[in-house]
């Protein structure tokens, strides 16, 4: 059980820190809901049944919440485009962990993967009502290379919206349909709604009752590596 918590946590932590974090570059306010799919996948069903389904964005001003539920686990990404800073607000089974991120530990991350390669394609497809462009990127890691097709949406932002992606960094707008591979398990993330309304500002804000870890703390305290 220990094992399938810390995979669960793992995978948690990356998916807030890859590129479903949109950009209100326009002004755009409302929610993103991507369904989420695993082609490919290597993992059994029982394991599969517990990984999250759906996730949902929200927009508003110059920030942006990522949230994704899964078995027993809640996961929020808090973005602020302005300042190029993150928390991760993870609530595991009652247990409520604030993770931060700067701007210089976004960039380190950022300087760690290898440079991708973009191809433009002027194949276009229909996501969610938005008419979306093709995009192939190829990132060579240490002589690995992995290749990730997405397509997006230049009306509802720019190229700020992926600032935190080592993947899609150089699109040059919001992702509506996208791959991501990472712990053995290749996931596919496509719009299918986007709702204009108006949210409320506390959506946005870091709750009083999560207490500040680490990512090394976190996986110590689920057991990280264990049977």
């Amino acid at each position: 059980m220990k094992k399938v918590l810390f995979i669960l946590t793992v995978f948690a932590c990356y998916i807030l820190v890859s590129p479903i974090s949109l950009s209100a570059g326009k002004p755009f306010e409302g929610v993103i809901t991507f369904k989420i799919t695993y082609p490919d996948s290597k993992f059994s069903e029982s394991q599969l049944a517990m990984f999250p389904k759906v996730l949902t964005v929200s927009i508003k001003g110059t920030k942006a919440r990522t949230e994704i539920q899964m078995n027993g686990m809640n996961t929020v990404e808090i973005t602020d485009y302005t300042s190029k800073t993150k928390v991760a607000l993870l609530n595991m089974m009652g247990q409520k962990y604030a993770l931060k991120q700067t701007n210089a530990d976004i960039e380190k991350e950022m300087s760690e993967g290898g440079i991708p390669k973009v191809e433009l394609f002027g194949e276009t497809k229909i996501i969610a009502g938005y008419t979306c462009k093709k995009a192939v990127v190829t990132v060579n890691d240490d002589g690995v290379k992995s290749t990730f097709e997405a397509f997006y949406s230049p009306e509802l932002g720019n190229k700020l919206a992926n600032f935190d992606s080592p993947v899609y960094k150089d699109i040059d707008g919001v992702l509506l349909e996208f791959l991501l591979k990472n712990h053995n398990v290749n996931m596919k993330f496509t719009a299918i709604s986007i709702e204009k309304k108006n949210l409320s500002a506390k959506e946005f804000e870091i709750p009083s009752d999560y207490v500040l870890t680490t990512q090394e703390e976190l996986k110590s305290k689920f057991g990280g590596g264990g049977e």
